[in-house]
């Protein structure tokens, strides 16, 4: 997912930039108001960037792309602080990763942000909620964000590098030679965020709910709505 500066073109990685503005812009809003509510959510934020920072570090390059693969931990991130205030915290983080581990570039940021932290944490998210509306177990539906998450990553990842190096080569083709570019490793990566994921969802319901700012309390009342309608 770290695309590497001069890899896009300074109006593609321009372009990028701007759309991620679109989604940070109402990230800061959601973390200004939820520090507001309460206290405890800095911190708690601050914790899961570097969760973020650590688990996105471990990459594995991939020549084909000029890029490399790896876990992302957004969509962890997106259903326990929120996916706007995780595409704040992925933008920080591809900024100090880029400056101090050499990943990904300064230019790239809002590229790989867009990938990592707006599509990863976003479609991770929204499978999260899908599932836990249909009454999935935790685990089920934290492991299939966390699968979803990583792969739509590396899509969209994929798509931004054939989007600017496709040349006459068909974009659809393009896309697909990228992102089987990353398969070979990103499959397993994406089977071992989906453990990952759901493991340590569950362990933090079942040993500190009071970790989870407002996760556990909205299907708590959604459950006591569904029992009293029951009833």
């Amino acid at each position: 997912m770290h695309i590497e500066d001069g890899i896009l073109s300074p109006q593609a990685w321009g372009a990028w930039y701007g759309v991620t503005t679109l989604f940070i812009i109402p990230g800061i809003r959601e973390i200004k108001n939820r520090v507001k509510e309460n206290l405890a959510y800095k911190p708690f934020l601050a914790m899961t960037g570097v969760a973020v920072f650590v688990i996105s570090a471990m990459h594995l390059p991939v020549p084909v792309t000029g890029s490399c693969s790896h876990p992302c931990g957004t969509p962890l991130a997106a259903i326990i602080v929120g996916p706007f205030a995780t595409a704040v915290i992925s933008a920080i983080v591809l900024f100090f990763q880029a400056i101090f581990l050499g990943h990904g570039g300064i230019t790239t940021i809002g590229a790989n942000d867009f990938s990592m932290g707006i599509v990863g944490g976003i479609s991770g998210y929204l499978s999260w909620k899908i599932l836990r509306g249909l009454r999935s177990p935790i685990w089920l539906a934290a492991g299939v964000a966390g699968f979803v998450g990583d792969l739509m990553t590396y899509l969209t990842s994929s798509f931004e590098l054939a989007l600017s190096l496709h040349g006459h080569v068909p974009l659809l083709k393009q896309w697909m030679i990228f992102f089987m570019g990353y398969g070979p490793t990103q499959f397993p990566l994406a089977i071992a965020e989906a453990v990952f994921t759901a493991a340590v969802l569950q362990v933090m319901v079942n040993r500190r709910p009071d970790l989870l700012p407002g996760v556990l309390r909205k299907e708590s009342r959604k459950e006591e709505k569904s029992d009293a309608v029951r009833v």
